[in-house]
């Protein structure tokens, strides 16, 4: 496949006072997964994309800016949190695992359809494991374990304290270790990698030959405006640097951490108060194949005090351009820009007189996060090694490169007590009139495009869902079901998916 998207010709295909009917801005996971969504719902509808850069899926859809995670609480401990009396909350987990099944099913949907040729293409099986080390940590991951077994979402979970089996799961990490630690891993089969940036230029490829529907690259949306019937918008074709205005019924914003700045532009109520805290990411890219090789799984750990749920330390394999790669990390590191190539005023232009309050309240509450992230960006390429070392005791520095990975911008909103919060994870902010939407946030991100595009078209297109109910069924067979209640159905669905998508029961 070829993976350049060549900018289109827009003076022609639209013309200034023309009027479309969707208008998506970005050319990442989500612009593609809600324009897939809805040139199958409503093939009839004029749909157009807008995306800054050369070619699309380069920012947070990039395979190498993020974690490649197939997100479904098997791994990542942040989502079951230990309450006051020592029990274990999977509320959390069972929410992101459903979320991820929804999405399995919208890539079946598009594999038996033709329009994935093949999910090997994006989509890799790779065990997710949780490992731990130390008296408390081992508690909580038994009961952990104990109460996500029995769900049937993580049906087939492991749980070992043994050596021996640690060290077949996850020889890597055993090499080297000193025998007497207190050390526990859970080992769940049905994990994934995904590599989003392949789906998302395959998506686009897709849309790209529906005669509906237009790709434009090199073309930023500068401004956005209401009006009678739906949006005006200015966009500038970045190659020529010209300027034409482009109409819309309805306007997605999906521009990574950008999205902000545009949402901001529309001056909608549902906007005041929101903020923006960005966080970029680091990894260590290991660079010797036979290290790569012995190890096959993404192993999560715990997050240090005071670290953002997406700092989460991880020994990762991953599937990218057809080679197996191994990172850890991330690194969080500070940049006042809101996307990898974005400005460096980014941070400064999305500071308003209706954010002020929210922002500053979120600075004084927030000195754990300030402190982290402080000491993230002085520690030395020593200090990164150290903390490999509690996965990979053995490790050589020689055989590790600091990569610098995606763009995160945190949402702050206004709060009545608080005056400000800091809020962890995704939110579709939308008119009241449903004209326009944007994504703003990050993980579980990508992974959960597809319900996330789903809760768009619910907020958006509410008197069109009836109309389009037996055709979302089609897509999405659990749609409005919810599986954590409905053991059969849930059964149905993961085996299902899992035959299409060839991954393990």
């Amino acid at each position: 496949m070829n993976s350049t998207l060549n900018a289109t010709e827009t003076t022609e295909s639209t013309p200034t006072d023309s009027m479309i009917d969707v208008a998506l801005i970005g050319g990442g996971i989500m612009s593609a997964t809600l324009g897939t969504l809805l040139h199958q719902l409503q093939p009839d509808w004029r749909i157009e994309f807008f995306e800054r850069l050369n070619n699309v899926a380069e920012e947070s859809s990039n395979a190498w800016n993020n974690a490649g995670t197939g997100h479904s609480a098997l791994c990542e401990m942040n989502y079951t949190p230990e309450t006051p009396d020592g029990q274990v909350d999977i509320s959390k987990a069972v929410t992101v695992n459903e979320q991820f099944q929804i999405s399995r099913q919208f890539w079946s949907y598009l594999v038996e359809q033709g329009i994935l040729p093949s999910s090997r293409d994006f989509l890799t099986p790779v065990p997710h494991m949780s490992f731990v080390w130390g008296e408390s940590n081992v508690s909580f991951l038994r009961k952990r374990h104990e109460v996500l077994s029995a769900h049937p979402l993580f049906a087939g979970m492991e749980y070992s304290e043994d050596y021996e089996q640690i060290g077949h799961w996850v020889p890597l990490i055993m090499q080297g270790r000193p025998k007497g630690q207190k050390l526990a891993i859970t080992h769940s089969v049905r994990g994934t990698d995904v590599n989003f940036g392949v789906l998302t230029r395959l998506l686009f490829t897709y849309l790209s030959d529906r005669s509906s529907c237009t790709v434009h690259t090199q073309h930023e949306v500068v401004h956005i405006k209401k009006r009678d019937e739906g949006w005006q918008l200015v966009v500038k074709d970045l190659r020529v640097n010209k300027e034409r205005v482009v109409n819309a019924r309805f306007v997605f914003i999906g521009g990574g951490g950008a999205a902000l700045l545009l949402l901001q532009k529309t001056g909608i109520p549902e906007a005041k108060g929101v903020g923006g805290f960005p966080v970029s990411g680091q990894f260590l890219r290991c660079t010797n194949q036979e290290i790569i090789e012995r190890h096959h799984a993404k192993v999560y750990g715990k997050a240090s005090v005071g670290a953002p749920p997406m700092s989460v330390p991880h020994l990762d394999t991953r599937v990218i351009d057809g080679k197996q790669a191994l990172l850890f990390g991330p690194y969080a590191g500070f940049s006042t820009r809101f996307l990898k190539q974005g400005s460096l005023t980014d941070l400064l232009r999305s500071i308003d007189k209706d954010n002020l309050r929210s922002m500053m309240a979120v600075a004084r509450d927030n000195w754990p996060l300030t402190k982290y992230l402080i000491q993230q960006v002085l520690q030395s390429q020593q200090d990164r090694i150290k903390a490999l070392q509690d996965f990979i005791p053995d490790v050589n520095a020689k055989d590790w490169e600091l990569v610098v990975a995606g763009q995160r911008v945190q949402v702050i909103k206004a709060d009545p007590v608080k005056g400000g919060v800091l809020q962890f994870g995704t939110e579709v902010i939308n008119s009241a009139d449903g004209s326009v939407a944007a994504l703003l946030g990050a993980s579980p991100g990508a992974s959960t495009a597809a319900p996330i595009m789903l809760t768009v078209l619910r907020k958006c297109f509410g008197d069109k869902i009836p109309e389009w109910e037996n055709k979302l069924r089609e897509i999405i067979p659990s749609y409005r079901k919810p599986l954590s209640s409905d053991i059969e159905l849930c059964k149905q669905v993961c085996e299902r998916t899992a035959s299409i998508l060839n991954l393990p029961a």
